[in-house]
């Protein structure tokens, strides 16, 4: 059984990131590891940081793995459509950063190494996007932590762990701010659903962390509804969180077509009925979720 830990803390998100890692077996893959921990920076200003992790949960997630004693602990950022350090002073992550004593690495800056993606479960059918360019550092990473916020997105249906770094490790600088095609030719919107499941398959995730503080409704990744749930997923299966996310917005599998292509690659669990939930149970997470997104408690697990 899959173990995703599901925690509920509206007055201390960083209570609840502690409480749902402590259910995990992380020691093995943090301890003596060089581990990155990827946020959510895709855009902020001073007026807006709804749609960006927030620093107390960047706090939360990085004393939480220090503690199991990471040979080095890194935050990696690539922002889309700004600069990655301004997304950061915007959010107030640099200032996290400077407290914890931990480094951030911009993943958008040269150099660039080409990687190549397959997106067969034999690896042998080529996609729209064949090769991408990025920084040689993320290929060191030894343990990958996709730390995402809760959020709907209106082409990828769902902005969870294996988007949080498929639309991040393409590098900006070389694709240009936003990734449009003026710098150089690629196809990641062509066919975007296909595109994350090929970079879930040759990135790997070690640790999902998705976080609804905020969550974000109506429309995403930016410009929705922001709602504070409290709510924290984690699981070192990063469909199975990723499936139970989508879940709590409303979308089985089907519903979510990268994570159907994830599984056909076999990537994950994606039968709740296989997962183990240590925290609260789907069923009582999707009440929480939807009390504070609609306010009103349903009950569609088993819709």
């Amino acid at each position: 059984m899959v173990a995703v830990a599901i925690t509920h803390n509206t007055a201390s998100i960083e209570s609840a990131i502690e409480q749902a890692l402590g259910l995990l077996p992380l020691g093995e893959l943090v301890r003596g590891r060089l581990v990155a921990v990827k946020p959510n920076e895709t855009w902020a200003s001073a007026d807006d940081t709804t749609g960006v992790t927030q620093p107390d949960t960047l706090r939360g997630v990085l004393r939480a793995l220090r503690a199991l004693q990471p040979r080095e602990l890194v935050v990696s950022g690539g922002a889309g459509a700004a600069e990655t350090e301004e997304v950061f002073r915007y959010a107030g992550l640099l200032d996290v950063l400077e407290q914890e004593g931990c480094a951030l690495f911009d993943h958008n800056r040269p150099p660039f190494t080409p990687v190549d993606l397959r997106y067969a479960p034999d690896n042998d059918v080529d996609g729209p996007q064949q090769q991408i360019m990025v920084n040689p550092r993320v290929l060191e990473y030894e343990t990958l932590v996709s730390l995402a916020q809760l959020k709907l997105h209106s082409t990828a249906t769902v902005t969870l762990s294996l988007k949080n770094i498929a639309m991040s490790f393409p590098a900006a600088d070389y694709y240009g701010h936003p990734r449009s095609k003026q710098q150089h030719e690629h196809c990641f919107f062509d066919d975007m659903h296909s595109f994350i499941a090929a970079m879930a398959q040759r990135f790997r995730i070690g640790l999902a962390i998705i976080v609804g503080h905020p969550a974000m409704i109506a429309t995403g990744p930016l410009g929705g509804h922001a709602v504070e749930t409290g709510l924290v997923i984690a699981s070192t299966d990063p469909l199975a969180a990723d499936v139970v996310g989508a879940r709590l917005l409303g979308f089985d599998i089907q519903g979510v077509r990268h994570l159907w292509e994830a599984q056909r690659l076999g990537l994950g669990q994606t039968d709740t009925s296989h997962m183990d939930f240590p925290g609260l149970s789907l069923s009582d997470a999707i009440q929480v979720f939807t009390e504070a997104a609609y306010g009103e408690r349903l009950t569609f697990e088993h819709a």
